[in-house]
């Protein structure tokens, strides 16, 4: 029998990362490449007769435990993010990059995937890193997804858009009639709590629910017919909508998503709360914890009765700069001995200015012109973000004032340090969706990232590593914001 060496297992992690044909550069055939699933590297599923739907006898990838999305607007600080992962491997435990971008962010910036892949192959090499790591088409539709095959290796399939669309009553009535589990009296593992389900609950549910599931089936075997089955990491996302769902609503949408023979990995839900970008966590975070333990319990559920991959987690989308519900992430975790994807896109960008901002001189001067250009165009750069952002006006000091500033004046109202006086949340917000105005500058803006390497990341991989990977994954305590009771999630 064929059996892996350490010294030949690490490469062909790093190989598989980038798809099938980086798996000839590790001179393993497709044949012996295959017995990795036997070793461990695929997908253990229960004994249902869900499995052949799953496809579970090819090669896959599998994404880790733990894994953190970072978004890398400019594809000029992928090193220093990848540190922050070197850093947390140093201390014990494995977080593997997924660098994602975003289809409207490729559009805003005149870049493509490929940029990307380039960026994070480039860190890979120089920092000689030997764990697995992952391109991210972020949010992309059966409209979107084309540009991102050659390069990606992980697909957010975004679906929101599609909830609510009505399911036609055969499919409803279908649906009822495969999962009778799911009426009556539900028991989740692991949670006291237990939930009562009608027939009717069962069947609004899925009416709710079907078609965008099915849209996200159209959107996968579009990939998987591209791309092979097993080659590349499905999350399904459903965040970017107006209301959260309820553990059952996420238990009742697995069902579906197995229904339809995706083998997911991440499910991004909308929590309840709002995740706003780049700033802390609004609601009730007594209230998060406990929502959270009933999600994973669901997802657990799901892996056993359903035959999804046992490696499924919770994809926490917006998930930069969260410090509040950090301890609540990861004594759940730790709880359940499960895993999380904690995406933290667009913090990077914003260190990036603070990076300038700190480096003074031409560095300075450029944050302060950037933040002067996007306050004149606030209305049009907040309106795409509108459900994401809470930019009080009122709070925005005059391009006038930042125009006096010193660096310590403005890094001290970006940087994110809740409770401090200089600390600005809507100065914070307004920046972090401004970056079209960084990319409108082109070789102004890039040539002083590269001028200001060092200092910049520093910024980036203290940021990624102490506020965020330290408390999510490591349990080190972090900056914790302060919040307030909002937009509650119904049990149902």
């Amino acid at each position: 029998m064929f059996a892996l060496s350490m010294a030949t297992w690490k490469p062909c992690l790093r190989a598989m990362t980038c798809g099938n044909s980086a798996l000839a550069t590790t001179g393993l055939t497709a044949k012996k490449s295959s017995l990795l699933h036997i070793q461990g590297w695929g997908f253990g599923l229960a004994a249902t007769n869900y499995a052949w739907r799953l496809n579970v006898d090819h090669n896959h990838l599998k994404l880790a435990k733990y894994s953190i999305g970072i978004g890398d607007r400019f594809a000029h600080q992928a090193k220093a993010q990848l540190q922050a992962c070197v850093q947390a491997l140093q201390n014990g435990v494995q977080v593997i990059p997924v660098w994602n971008k975003s289809n409207r962010e490729h559009t805003i910036i005149g870049s493509e995937p490929l940029s990307v892949r380039r960026a994070a192959d480039a860190a890979v090499q120089a920092l000689h890193w030997e764990e697995p790591y992952f391109c991210d088409a972020d949010h992309i539709t059966l409209q979107t997804v084309d540009r991102f095959l050659d390069s990606c290796d992980f697909y957010t399939i975004d679906v929101a858009d599609s909830i609510g669309t009505p399911a036609t009553a055969a499919d409803m009535e279908s649906f009822v009639r495969r999962h009778p589990e799911l009426l009556g009296r539900v028991q989740l593992e692991g949670v006291d709590e237990h939930f009562e389900v009608t027939r009717e609950h069962l069947t609004r549910t899925a009416e709710k629910f079907l078609v965008a599931v099915k849209k996200a089936g159209e959107v996968y075997r579009k990939i998987e017919n591209a791309k092979g089955a097993g080659n590349f990491i499905p999350e399904v996302s459903m965040d970017e909508t107006d209301r959260p769902q309820s553990t059952m609503e996420l238990l009742i949408i697995l069902a579906a998503i197995a229904d339809e023979g995706i083998p997911v990995q991440t499910i991004a839900p909308k929590f309840s709360g709002r995740f706003n970008k780049g700033v802390d966590y609004v609601g009730d975070v007594a209230q998060f914890e406990p929502e959270l333990a009933l999600d994973v319990a669901a997802i657990t559920y799901a892996v056993r009765r359903y035959g999804l991959p046992e490696n499924l987690k919770l994809s926490v989308h917006s998930g930069s700069d969260k410090f509040s519900i950090y301890p609540a992430i990861h004594a759940t975790i730790k709880r359940f001995n499960a895993g999380v994807h904690l995406k933290t896109a667009g913090t990077t960008w914003l260190e990036e200015l603070i990076g300038l901002a700190e480096a003074g001189g031409d560095g300075l001067a450029r944050a302060k012109q950037i933040y002067s250009e996007v306050f004149a165009h606030r209305d049009e750069l907040c309106r795409p973000y509108a459900t994401v952002i809470d930019v009080e006006p009122a709070k925005l000091p005059p391009p006038d004032e930042v125009r006096g500033w010193s660096s310590e004046q403005y890094t001290s109202a970006l940087r994110h340090v809740s409770g401090t006086a200089a600390y600005n949340s809507s100065f914070r917000q307004l920046l972090h969706v401004g970056f079209k105005v960084a990319a409108r500058m082109g070789r102004r803006y890039l040539d002083l990232l590269e001028l200001n390497e060092a200092v910049i990341a520093k910024n980036v991989t203290e940021n990624l590593y102490d506020r965020h990977i330290g408390p999510v994954f490591l349990g080190r305590a972090g900056t914790v914001g302060n919040s307030t009771g909002r937009n509650a999630r119904s049990w149902f």
